[in-house]
């Protein structure tokens, strides 16, 4: 899986001309899931997501995590993340997971995401989204538990 996650003022996601989802303080972020990914693999990000440090103290230090910070998530499933540039100047998506496969695991992330105690509002999967942020820092990290071998295995 790939996260790109982003600290935030606030963020809206709007589909079909209408809002989605919606936070205030938090963390927006883009989830990649891969052909090779699982539940074990959404696991082990989602505790990596939950424990990252960001979120500014009192102190305007990045020293607390999400929930600590009091803030929201806004989830918002990205296959492009998946894009290989490896062969010419259009990018290939077939190391992204297939629809079906990538719909249940963005279910099970955002799940997981809920039962941990986290507000966490949503983009629409696999429609079209206008997204507003406003970016906090701005502070932008790229979290992935890829295999090591990309996923070729």
């Amino acid at each position: 899986m790939r996260l790109v996650i982003q600290r935030v003022n606030k963020a809206k996601v709007e589909a079909q001309k209408r809002v989605v989802g919606e936070i205030d303080k938090g963390l927006f972020v883009l989830l990649g899931i891969g052909e090779a990914d699982t539940r074990k693999n959404a696991e082990e990000i989602v505790r990596k997501l939950l424990k990252l440090r960001v979120m500014a103290d009192s102190n305007d230090k990045m020293n607390l995590d999400i929930k600590e910070a009091g803030g929201s998530l806004l989830v918002v499933s990205q296959f492009t993340l998946y894009a290989d540039m490896s062969r010419g100047n259009r990018p290939s998506f077939i190391k992204a997971a297939k629809p079906e496969i990538a719909r249940d695991l963005y279910k099970y992330f955002i799940s997981l995401l809920v039962e941990a105690g986290v507000y966490v509002q949503t983009g629409e999967f696999g429609e079209y989204m206008n997204i507003n942020l406003e970016l906090d820092g701005p502070v932008t990290i790229l979290m992935t538990n890829d295999p090591p071998d990309g996923g070729q295995s």
